[in-house]
């Protein structure tokens, strides 16, 4: 390859540009109207707009990458992850318009991305394994059937997802039926596919993941394990290598079920194969993800191998660099930095960034897709960057840990920040009486942190926008006020005093995002604290209570797209 285009955006864009100028290939980056201004678009070498509007018609859309591919002249490309990372139609189209595809072969990635023929393939190689449906279930009726049979807890899963998106976990019956509609929703959204699938939820389990990389020339290897149980929603907030706590045995069969599954699916490029370990030392496979990890730093950082340089090469028709699982040199923990309000529920908190001053020194690396007077959009995830702690053992990463965290600043949005500083104290994340952290321990256990501050978006009285001249970037910027009196160009903050202030009455929105659905009739009676719509936001679904008891009348329709604070109804 000489030219990589980079599907995707912010982090992980920026990360794969790295590892492409180490390896030495060009790249274009790709980004929407809400990126323009983005740090990953800057530092590619070449960068070329997709145009307005929310993720499908943008980053998971197929022709524009496509076509951003053929204007550039780029010969391969790199899914990165989320997005389209894990659509084999993505990477045939790639293939078949003659580029190099960056990730396993299109029908690996099919077999393996559909969750329930991955079970299968985990079964006929002797893999750990809890009881599953057989096949995705077709209505909430067919769900609630499954938990009566199988018994709960249960999870609910999107066959074609990952990340956390599109699972959800049932400790009721009647719940399940309501759970398995957010799934399909969910996975609709973030993956264009909604069917899920049911599956036993072992009861308070630890996530381990083993990452494996495999060549064309028949190598299969292991780099190691990871721990990941500590998540919101289930999605990922903390991660370190090797998974500590866990027995030889227990490494051994997890190494031993992931290099099988792959090879058994004729895998070749960077994956991770996840399993939950229960708390009485049951293993039961999860899924493979075909695609990088958010968290491959904490692997490169105690085998020495750099994850995406591997990928690259896999591509190329090389050998992989190492040959066999390399011994772990010390320990490494990840800190995801996103922008949500760890004290409202992990509420996303898009905006600009008006400070960001990272922490630096011995054992500290960070991979941000951010910096001072970023923005961070509402469509996309909330992560902004990753915070990586190498210590020589677990104990020294955690006194790093807690002096980079606290270097550690983020203004003009709220962090998870306060969270993360929180959990490095934690004796059940510590370890002193025992590793007890578990996959829902945030949300069962944890006594939590006090709710960020409301900040205001700063106005700097300067308009920016960008143009492209083959393939560069170029800002423009002049002063708002030139543009003064056009309706469509003033800006407004939230605080704005001209804005009405919300009635006691008021449903209104508790992050900026899209109103996605009522759940009651307009004129409907509703109940205080009855959940009465859905909203979405950086790939969350946010539920809106009712403040009050009475009778509600509807404001805003489905699809529109709100900020903070705005009114959605009134109830009278």
């Amino acid at each position: 390859m000489k030219k990589l285009l980079i599907a995707n955006r912010g982090e992980i864009a920026i990360r794969i540009i790295r590892a492409a100028r180490d390896y030495g290939v060009a790249t274009v980056a790709i980004y929407s109207d809400a990126d323009a201004g983005s740090l990953h678009a800057e530092l590619s070498d070449e960068a070329y707009g997709l145009g307005p509007g929310r993720p499908a018609e943008t980053y998971l859309s197929l022709d524009k990458i496509l076509e951003v591919a053929r204007r550039s002249g780029a010969d391969a490309v790199h899914p990165g992850y989320g997005f389209l990372s894990e659509r084999a139609e993505f990477a045939r189209a790639v293939i078949d318009a003659g580029l190099i595809w960056v990730g396993p072969a299109p029908q690996v990635i099919a077999a393996l991305g559909d969750k329930v023929e991955a079970r299968r393939i985990a079964e006929k190689v002797g893999a750990p394994l809890v009881k599953g449906s057989d096949g995705p279930l077709a209505t909430a009726e067919a769900a609630v059937a499954f938990a009566r049979e199988a018994g709960l807890p249960v999870a609910i899963k999107a066959a074609f997802g990952g990340g956390g998106r599109g699972m959800k976990v049932a400790h009721r019956l009647e719940e399940v039926g309501e759970l398995f509609n957010s799934a399909v929703r969910e996975a609709t959204e973030a993956f264009g596919r909604g069917e899920c699938y049911g599956e036993q939820f072992l009861d308070r389990p630890r996530h381990i993941e083993a990452q494996v990389v495999a060549d064309s020339h028949g190598n299969t290897v292991v780099l190691g394990t990871r721990d990941c149980s500590l998540q919101r929603r289930n999605q990922k907030l903390v991660e370190e290598a090797p998974a500590p706590f866990i027995t030889d045995d227990q490494r051994t069969r997890i190494h031993d079920a992931a290099r099988a599954i792959c090879a058994e699916a004729g895998y070749c490029g960077a994956g991770t194969v996840e399993f939950l370990l229960s708390q009485d030392g049951v293993i039961s496979f999860l899924e493979v993800n075909t695609r990088l990890q958010v968290e491959h730093p904490v692997t490169e950082e105690t085998t020495g191998v750099d994850i995406v340089i591997e990928q690259l090469r896999i591509a190329d028709g090389l050998p992989l660099s190492v040959t066999k699982t390399p011994q772990p040199r010390g320990h490494a923990i990840e800190f995801r930095i996103n922008a949500e309000d760890p004290g409202r529920g992990f509420l996303p908190t898009p905006g600009r960034v008006t400070r960001f001053r990272p922490p630096s020194g011995p054992g500290v690396r960070l991979d941000a897709g951010v910096e001072t007077g970023s923005q961070v959009p509402g469509f996309y995830d909330s992560m902004m960057a990753k915070l990586i702690i190498k210590g020589s053992t677990r104990e020294e990463a955690l006194k790093r840990a807690r002096r980079a965290l606290a270097e550690f600043h983020i203004d003009g949005v709220a962090s998870v920040l306060p969270f993360h500083r929180e959990v490095v104290e934690e004796r059940d994340f510590t370890g002193e009486d025992g590793f007890k952290v578990f996959t829902t321990w945030i949300e069962s256990t944890f006594s939590g942190v006090s709710p960020a501050s409301r900040v205001d978006p700063v106005e700097d009285g300067i308009l920016r926008s960008y143009i492209e001249l083959d393939g560069k970037r170029h800002e423009l910027a002049f002063p708002a006020a030139w543009l003064s009196g056009r309706g469509a160009h003033q800006t407004r903050s939230r605080g704005d005093a001209s804005k009405p202030k919300a009635a006691d009455g008021s449903v209104t929105t508790p992050i900026p995002g899209t109103l996605r659905q009522w759940l009651v009739e307009d004129g409907a009676d509703v109940a205080e604290g009855e959940i009465v719509a859905l909203m979405e936001a950086m790939k969350m679904e946010t539920r809106v209570a009712a403040p009050i008891a009475g009778r509600i009348t509807l404001i805003a329709k489905p699809g529109a797209t709100v900020g903070i604070g705005e009114e959605l109804a009134t109830i009278r």
